[in-house]
C-alpha cells in the first residue's frame, strides 16, 4: 500500500455534526482534510477528487474561472469566490493556466 493511500484511508473522522466522513481520496496532487472541510488542488482537465462522499471533478479554466463538476452538476468560481454545489459549499483561493486549489465543505 502507497503512502499516499494510507494516508488518504487514515483522513477519515467524524464530523462535528455527528456525520461520518468517508475520507477523501484522489486521483490529482493533493487532497487534506480536517473536521467537515476538505482543501485539494485539481490539476489537469478530468481531474477528480471524492470529498465528503462527492466526486469533484475539474473542466479546466477559461477567462479565469475554473470549471468544476460536483455529483454531476456543473459549476464555475472565480479565485476568492465561493459558490454552492449540491452538497458542498466550495471557495476558489488560486486558479491558475490549468489547476484551482479550494477548499469544500458540508453545506
Amino acid at each position: 500500500m502507497s503512502t499516499t493511500t494510507r494516508a488518504t484511508r487514515l483522513a477519515g473522522g467524524l464530523l462535528a455534526g455527528g456525520l461520518l466522513l468517508a475520507g477523501c481520496s484522489f486521483t490529482s496532487q493533493n487532497v487534506s482534510c480536517s473536521g467537515g472541510s476538505c482543501s485539494v488542488t485539481l490539476t489537469g482537465d478530468g481531474a477528480q477528487a471524492e470529498i465528503l462522499n462527492t466526486t469533484l471533478t475539474f473542466g479546466g479554466v477559461q477567462d479565469g474561472r475554473a470549471t468544476l463538476s460536483v455529483g454531476g452538476a456543473s459549476v464555475s468560481c472565480g479565485e476568492g469566490e465561493s459558490v454552492s454545489a449540491g452538497p458542498l459549499q466550495l471557495a476558489c483561493s488560486g486558479i491558475t493556466e490549468d489547476s484551482v486549489e479550494l477548499t469544500a465543505s458540508v453545506n
